[in-house]
């Protein structure tokens, strides 16, 4: 009984030591961080209540001890807090940029593949019939290829120029495919080719004219392609004279991945803006923040 009782006296005595250690580490790092106007006043208390109470010696132990620990030690440990929270806060933004990557990549992962595929076939035919053809379609799958795989894979972005580049030559191989019934026309000033531009996002919209406005059309069509300033934001716009957009029919994998992946970049500073002009057709026009020095 002796030895039980022994040990949950020792036990207790543990437990106490270290509440006791907890305790003292919380009025430390008080001590460090309380602005000296706000110790004044705890001081101020601590004697009044003393003198109430006529034990004023515990208050006045209490200032000597909290004035010595700040003076002495205060600053070094306020440095160390302040350090600390500066690492976690780190971590966190490094964690939160991690998540962003991974969210871009899993985004850009999902651009449709359907034409990649068409494109083969289309040469295989080519290839028996017109030759000459296949070989152009050929050298325009390869520019597009070189041009769009480091993309999707690369965790930031490209510019404007780039993106222009690379719908050219998908353009090239879609005009190959629907030949008479697709036209196109860019018109990108110079001084905006070199402006950080979120990749894939304007194959994206191309792509959607011509499955959804162009190919349901006998005739086809034409894509006009632009970008323009508007103040402090890029307008990124492709028009088509298709079919028109549903606009009851919702945004569909392709739109919705761009929204996404425009709030990821940019929260509520761009938008993707979908319009159905009076002469027909559909306008799909990117707005984002423009800066020639911004990166992605």
């Amino acid at each position: 009984m002796k030895a039980s009782q022994l040990n949950k006296v020792m036990d207790f005595l543990r437990d106490s030591l270290a509440q006791a250690t907890v305790l003292w580490w919380n009025f430390f790092d008080w001590l460090a961080l309380v602005e000296w106007r706000q110790l004044f006043i705890t001081w101020f208390l601590a004697l009044a209540f003393g003198l109430i109470l006529t034990l004023p010696e515990p208050a006045v132990w209490y200032i000597i001890i909290s004035y010595g620990v700040k003076v002495l030690a205060g600053g070094k440990r306020r440095a160390e807090l302040v350090a600390r929270e500066a690492t976690a806060e780190a971590n966190v933004a490094m964690l939160e940029r991690r998540l962003l990557e991974a969210q871009m990549a899993t985004l850009q992962a999902q651009v449709e593949p359907h034409f990649l595929f068409n494109t083969l076939a289309l040469i295989g035919q080519l290839i028996e019939t017109d030759p000459p053809q296949a070989a152009r379609i050929h050298m325009h799958l390869i520019e597009y290829l070189r041009s769009t795989l480091p993309q999707m894979r690369a965790a930031g972005g490209g510019t404007l120029g780039r993106q222009v580049q690379l719908s050219r030559a998908y353009l090239s191989i879609m005009q190959a495919r629907m030949k008479e019934r697709l036209t196109v026309s860019f018109d990108v000033p110079a001084h905006l080719e070199h402006t950080p531009f979120p990749p894939m996002m304007l194959q994206t919209l191309i792509e959607n004219a011509i499955k959804h406005g162009l190919e349901p059309k006998i005739e086809g069509g034409r894509i006009d392609v632009g970008a323009r300033l508007v103040g402090e934001t890029m307008h990124v716009d492709v028009r088509d004279n298709g079919v028109g957009f549903n606009m009851h029919a919702g945004d569909g994998v392709g739109l919705a991945n761009i929204r996404e992946r425009l709030f990821l970049l940019f929260g509520a500073r761009a938008e993707l803006v979908i319009e159905m002009p009076l002469e027909g057709g559909a306008l799909a026009s990117l707005r984002v923040p423009y800066s020639s020095q911004e990166t992605h």
